[in-house]
């Protein structure tokens, strides 16, 4: 049972991650009315992924003690 919510949580991450990535890669004008050039949103990017990254380790880290409760 708790696999299949650990599963569930990272589907739901990809998903966010993936609208991000979506809205990020459309969008014209930022919040603060700044046009998008490429390298602000390759800057953009890459702070999307640094979060992924931080996301993904904290995800790996529940995984390791959802499999050593598992298997008691």
């Amino acid at each position: 049972m708790k696999m299949r919510t650990w599963w569930f949580i990272n589907i739901v991450w990809l998903f966010i991650f993936a609208v991000g990535a979506i809205f990020i890669g459309v969008r014209e004008v930022d919040g603060a009315g700044v046009v998008q050039t490429p390298e602000i949103r390759m800057i953009s990017f890459a702070v999307l992924g640094i979060v992924f990254i931080i996301v993904a380790l904290i995800q790996l880290v529940f995984l390791y003690f959802v499999r050593k409760n598992t298997t008691r």
